[in-house]
């Protein structure tokens, strides 16, 4: 059973397909407080989990620390940080009861779950117009089907888009692009997409391509295409100011940017130097800019990601001239201190400035809103204008599309990554973790970067974050400009390589029709064991394995110099360890298992009494024959 609970005039955010008639607030089960924000208390039993909050840090049980709900470019994943690059604000409390909560709301939101008092989640919010939706009844994975129910299906991405892809920032040129695809083609591993970063544009502008680098860019797609490979291009939501730049210039003609308080274009630096940014609030903005996505289709392209869209800002016209007077007025000073510090402070807060975003105006149905009561749906809306474009031009499943930033609603257009990682062995679990509650909120189509984004991978921890992606339905290695090559071709002993994405090729048609009946039901693909075994105390409290679809339980390793790792059964299973072709397989009772896994071998385990089915491996995903399958 839903309730809805209405207070002021919400925002329609577009998260909510199913109309919902609201209740009085005479039924609202906790105790709130409204004054400037508004904020309300939920008991927790001490044996209560709670469960949600898709995109976070921590472990996937949330009690114990503070989050916010506020789209933030960070790229330092640790256990302190309050806020990523989303903001899914649904959480499932499960004791003696189940009770799903989702706060359609896209301004800040403050979850204090059991920090400040352990046995109290004190939710506030900066704001008083906002839908609260409370599902009450059923298991866990019951509430996840009414939620979804209420919210719609998920974007369902093209067969191809399942292969593996290899990103990094940047392959600057069709060289480089070529010297990828031929590394794994000498190494026999397979490979699907190649990522252009932000040097493919001519000067960092959208809908570009810098001819000196790609030339006769349509034909090096095609060619491309012929051997089974797509490129991916990256699209940034801020818009170089420069005139006779077409996107630009239609911008400012038709008054599509964001606005200051004085009706001005809100102007900041990012990648190309000043930008403006486009208003996706409005659904003119978004039917013109989702448009110019074509220019590049028609180029032979066929999948994109959408990227600094939270929005992130490098600095804002205002804050860079107030950050250099401050450093002139101080020349020749002796820099005690306090000076110094606050001199550094005021160049390192430039970027995502607090003041910056309160300095942008959006046009809602004819009035202007500040930026700081819908911040958390910019990235959305940006997938949303691509999504929408998309189906209408297009249909379903035809385009590949995953967000940076994102709200719930977006899930219908699009997928997610889970940003700026880095190569960390906490990384590997902290995207095990992500997984169901990304899931939960509707992004199926999810992963992280592969071996991580920042720093430098070591062979083990690459194969290792590789061994999980196996079951990601995004599996992409990505690594940031300075960092190692960490392209499997690029360490010793390929064939370790080729043997683990190997099974992801043999899996991927199980993959796909997992995903497809996790969608088609509004269910997880990626559950927390406890939703299978709620009676089971271990179960209940273990965070680093996860059911897989209803015949499997994924285990990965990952602490450096393992050979094996600890996993616990919740009941007699199936041990099979996959590599290339190779499937070996050992019966297990329920309990605890210490279980060796080389580095070239995928961990998996099948419940008794089920199958799951595998293909021949491939180079490519059009070359799998997906007909003919064995079961294990």
């Amino acid at each position: 059973m839903i309730k809805k609970f209405t207070l002021g005039k919400p925002y329609d955010t577009g998260a909510v397909v199913r109309e919902t008639a609201a209740s009085g607030w005479d039924g609202f089960p906790y105790k709130y407080t409204q004054d400037e924000g508004f904020s309300f208390e939920i008991p927790l039993g001490s044996d209560d989990i709670v469960y949600g909050l898709g995109e976070t840090t921590r472990g996937i049980n949330k009690r114990g620390w503070i989050y916010e709900s506020w789209c933030s470019d960070d790229p330092f994943h640790t256990e302190g940080k309050r806020s990523l690059y989303a903001a899914h604000n649904f959480i499932i409390i499960s004791g003696a009861q189940n009770t799903g909560i989702f706060i359609d709301f896209p301004s800040r939101i403050r979850w204090d779950i059991g920090y400040t008092k352990a046995d109290t989640a004190r939710i506030e919010l900066e704001g008083n117009d906002f839908d609260i939706y409370i599902i009450e009844g059923g298991s866990p994975r019951e509430v996840v089907r009414e939620f979804r129910a209420l919210i719609g299906k998920s974007y369902l991405p093209p067969f191809w888009a399942f292969g593996f892809q290899q990103s990094r920032w940047s392959y600057h040129n069709s060289e480089a692009v070529d010297r990828i695809i031929d590394g794994y083609d000498r190494a026999g591993i397979p490979l699907d997409c190649v990522y252009l970063d932000i040097d493919y544009m001519d000067s960092f502008k959208d809908f570009t391509v810098d001819g000196s680098k790609f030339p006769d860019f349509e034909r090096f797609v095609a060619e491309k295409k012929e051997k089974g490979i797509r490129l991916i291009p990256i699209i940034d939501a801020g818009i170089k100011a420069e005139e006779g730049y077409e996107i630009f210039d239609e911008g400012v003609k038709n008054g599509y940017f964001c606005k200051k308080a004085d009706g001005s274009d809100f102007e900041a630096g990012v990648w190309p130097g000043i930008c403006r940014f486009p208003d996706f609030l409005r659904d003119d903005v978004r039917e013109w800019f989702g448009s110019k996505y074509k220019k590049l289709i028609d180029m032979g392209i066929e999948g994109f990601w959408n990227d600094m869209n939270e929005p992130a800002l490098f600095y804002s016209a205002d804050g860079i001239k107030n950050a250099l007077e401050k450093a002139s007025s101080l020349k020749g000073q002796n820099l005690d201190l306090g000076k110094f510090f606050n001199l550094k402070d005021t160049f390192a807060g430039l970027s995502n400035n607090g003041n910056d975003y309160a300095s942008i105006y959006h046009t809602v149905d004819g009035e202007q809103v500040n930026h700081q009561k819908v911040h958390n749906l910019y990235g959305a809306n940006m997938t949303r204008a691509a999504g929408e474009y998309f189906e209408k031009e297009y249909g379903e499943q035809k385009i590949l599309m995953f967000s940076r930033a994102s709200y719930i609603g977006a899930h219908r257009y699009g997928g997610i990554w889970f940003g700026d990682n880095h190569s960390w062995w906490s990384h590997i679990l902290l995207c095990l973790k992500m997984l169901p509650g990304a899931n939960m909120c509707g992004f199926l189509y999810s992963g992280t970067d592969i071996g991580g984004f920042n720093e430098n991978a070591t062979r083990d921890l690459v194969l290792r974050f590789t061994a999980l992606g196996v079951f990601t339905p995004l599996m992409r290695n990505h690594s940031a400009l300075g960092t190692r090559d960490q392209e499997c071709f690029a360490f010793d002993n390929t064939e370790d390589f080729r043997d683990v994405i190997q099974v992801r090729y043999r899996l991927i048609p199980y993959l796909y029709d997992t995903f497809k009946k996790a969608r088609d039901n509004g269910d997880m693909i990626f559950r927390p064991l406890s939703f299978d075994y709620p009676e089971d105390k271990i179960a209940r409290e273990c965070e680093t394995q996860l059911m897989l679809s209803d015949e499997c339980m994924i285990a990965p390793v990952y602490e450096q110099n393992a050979n094996g790792r600890t996993v616990y059964l919740p009941e007699d299973m199936t041990f099979v360890k996959l590599s290339g072709e190779r499937v070996t397989k050992q019966e297990l009772r329920a309990g605890l298992h210490y279980v060796e896994v080389a580095l070239n071998e995928v961990p998996l385990f099948i419940k008794k009494g089920k199958k799951i089915p595998l293909c021949k491996p491939a180079i490519r995903t059009s070359l799998l024959d997906t007909e003919e399958r064995e079961y294990i």
